[in-house]
């Protein structure tokens, strides 16, 4: 069984990071020894890059091979913890109860479809 790999997804968190960074496409494309061209097609899901591309990418970025993929992983629970943190980092407090108060209500009607269907 081949599986899917989502670049337009890959290509999304590049550009979340690049900007959270306020870098430029050809400020990273040239760290990563890549043609402003090609990086720009990796940016927007249009090119397969391979693994030493997103590796150069990640260090480029200061950010983990995970945090690139986490979207095509099984296992990525840790790098949707950072992504909730973040949400979180500028709310208010009352903003923050009123986010898990929604994320409680959201699991547990999750789990209660799941009950329902096994």
């Amino acid at each position: 069984m081949e599986m899917e790999i989502d670049y337009a997804a890959i290509g999304d968190r590049i550009k979340k990071y690049r900007l959270e960074r306020g870098l430029t496409q050809e400020n990273v494309s040239e760290r990563a020894d890549l043609t402003p061209a090609h990086y720009s097609h990796i940016e927007r899901g249009h090119t397969k890059p391979s693994l030493p591309t997103l590796i150069h990418i990640a260090n480029v970025l200061n950010v983990s091979i995970d945090d690139l993929l986490c979207d095509n992983l099984g296992k990525s629970t840790h790098v949707r913890v950072k992504d909730i943190n973040e949400l979180l980092a500028d709310c208010s407090s009352a903003e923050t109860k009123a986010l898990v108060d929604v994320l409680t209500a959201a699991k547990k009607a999750l789990r209660d479809v799941q009950n329902k269907t096994e």
